[in-house]
């Protein structure tokens, strides 16, 4: 069992390299400590945005205690401590993987 969430960004215009930078620093070391997976990671600079998934093996509602968990974490609250604003906006959807 897993669970995946695909999360899409646009970003705030001349944002797009600061935001790779903060993301690769910032995101997947304590996001993989509270027991998540980062699936892929796509940017779009043409458009830019941001595209990545993030898993973990285990149900949807518990991936959304975990999600909760994170947002509320000292981790998350350190990545984002005196960071600017660069998402305009973001949609966030747990996915279904779909086999052919």
């Amino acid at each position: 069992m897993k669970t995946i969430q695909i999360r899409r960004y646009v970003l705030a215009p001349g944002e797009y390299d600061a935001f790779l930078a903060w993301y690769d620093q910032w995101i997947p070391g304590p996001r993989a400590a509270q027991g998540f997976t980062i699936e892929f990671a796509y940017g779009i600079r043409d458009t830019n945005q941001f595209v990545w998934a993030v898993s973990a093996p285990v149900d949807a509602d518990t991936f959304r205690e975990m999600d909760a968990g994170w947002r509320a974490s000292d981790a998350r609250a350190a990545a984002f401590a005196g960071q600017p604003d660069r998402i305009v906006s973001a949609d966030v959807q747990l996915v279904t993987d779909i086999k052919t």
